[in-house]
């Protein structure tokens, strides 16, 4: 399975989060069963390429994407590509699986994009 997290750099699983996801230069991809990291530019239209963030990282294979948060219409985009959503990250990509890992990350579903951003602690 592919875990995608966008990214401003390009340090593999010590990259730092973007918040922005459609604006990250770069996606960190962590392949769960090789344990392969890997980190491809940002070629969607926002970055001046083609076609949306969505499309683009089902076209590299990924199959959940862990970010911040994003909104409705980007939920339901990766949706339609079968691409799990998860929101709430921050940090480095390493935060961002082992919290995905330990289960303590939300499924952007439709219920809780857009939404007022809650922390429990």
């Amino acid at each position: 399975m592919k875990v995608c997290v966008p990214t401003r750099d390009n340090n593999g699983m010590e990259g730092t989060i973007e918040q922005h996801f459609g604006k990250a230069p770069t996606y960190t991809i962590l392949d769960t069963d090789s344990g392969e990291v890997s980190v491809i530019p940002n070629t969607s239209e926002h970055m001046g390429g083609v076609g949306l963030p969505p499309e683009f990282l089902y076209n590299n294979g990924v199959n959940i994407m862990l970010c911040s948060g994003l909104g409705y219409k980007a939920v339901k985009m990766f949706e339609s590509y079968g691409i799990n959503v998860f929101v709430g990250v921050e940090g480095t990509v390493q935060d961002a699986i082992g919290a995905w890992k330990a289960g303590q990350l939300r499924s952007a579903s439709a219920e809780n994009t857009c939404a007022e951003h809650e922390h429990h602690h």
